[in-house]
């Protein structure tokens, strides 16, 4: 039993501060604060999708019933998006990295994809 105990404690992983992290997992390289800016400027870039989608309906004729609406709508994203860049004091250099680091993870994934199967 004893044996037992010691494999389990060698399979377990821990951070330089010895904070467990559980066996087989690891820890993100930023740690914590940085994982949650990625998520905040992902969370702004899926808003700016949202909006040029807006915008794009207000070009559409279809839509022209609805074009009060579609203004409203565009005018209250865009007070969400300049409030969530004025909270989180987020930086045009930093969205474009956040684009960049999702390229780059997408295209490893499609890479990886490939070398499972082989």
């Amino acid at each position: 039993m004893k044996q037992e105990n010691e494999s389990d404690f060698k399979d377990e992983e821990y951070t330089h501060n010895s904070r467990h992290i559980g066996k087989g997992r690891s820890h993100h390289r930023g740690g914590a604060k940085t994982f949650r800016r990625r998520r905040a400027l992902s969370f702004l870039e899926m808003m700016k999708v949202k909006r040029a989608t807006i915008k794009q309906q207000l070009e559409e004729p279809e839509f022209q019933s609805i074009n009060q609406i579609l203004i409203g709508e565009l005018k209250a994203i865009d007070m969400v998006i300049s409030e969530f860049i004025q909270l989180f004091e987020i930086h045009e250099d930093e969205v474009k990295e956040n684009i960049e680091i999702k390229k780059n993870g997408e295209s490893l994934e499609k890479s990886n994809e490939g070398e499972e199967y082989e």
